[in-house]
């Protein structure tokens, strides 16, 4: 079912991501982790959708969508780039396989993050967030998404990755197989995995080759 929602403000958090903040319609619903399809709500766009994932809370008021604005091409994510206070987006009722379930250590890749927001965001209003850890890849750290709001969370052990900024004090990836058996000591706990294809593919693989369980890795399948 669509739904038709007005963007109350629009933001952005980085140099190429945007935060939009949205009606809410009236007892839509949906867990931590989930996404939707999303179109814009103008001629020649409304058939045009395409998934995000939600970073508000359920309890929230309004919808929240926190997305990468690729402005090389006239795609949905440019248009969206675009769009302002009082536009309107149509959205799908929420789908997902991303959802937690134990604590473990949450692996994204850029936009990979985005499911992992509203999830870690429950687990701090609820005083459950200590014991998690992040690994955050970027290419640059002007790319890490929302880096001050996961330094900010108590007992969150953050590791932020960067892959193409030589003269960053932050360690340097690929987060490979070698860097995860360096970085990791139990291989026992949950995985929580999201980025590009590719990436998922190789950490699953690499993270089952040092011990994880298949039914302990999370990600979209």
């Amino acid at each position: 079912m669509a739904h038709r929602v007005r963007i109350i403000d629009a933001e952005n958090v980085t140099h190429n991501v945007r935060r939009f903040k949205l009606e809410r319609p009236a007892g839509f619903d949906f867990e931590p982790g989930q996404a939707t399809e999303v179109a814009i709500d103008r001629d020649g766009w409304r058939d045009e959708k395409r998934p995000f994932t939600f970073t508000s809370l359920r309890d929230w008021d309004h919808l929240e969508f926190t997305i990468k604005i690729y402005s090389d091409h006239d795609g949905v994510t440019n248009q969206l780039g675009n769009l302002e206070a009082g536009d309107a987006l149509l959205i799908d009722d929420p789908w997902g396989t991303i959802q937690y379930k134990g604590k473990g250590t949450f692996i994204a890749g850029g936009a990979g993050i985005t499911p992992f927001i509203a999830i870690l965001r429950d687990l701090e209003k609820k005083g459950e967030v200590a014991g998690h850890r992040l690994i955050f890849s970027n290419r640059t750290e002007r790319d890490i998404i929302l880096r001050e709001d996961w330094e900010a969370m108590d007992g969150l052990e953050c590791l932020f990755v960067v892959t193409d900024e030589p003269s960053s004090r932050l360690p340097h990836g690929p987060v490979d197989k070698a860097f995860l058996r360096n970085n990791i000591s139990d291989f026992g706990q949950h995985f929580y995995v999201c980025g590009p294809d590719r990436m998922v593919a190789d950490i699953n693989g690499a993270l089952k080759e040092l011990g994880a369980q298949p039914d302990a890795l999370v990600f979209e399948k």
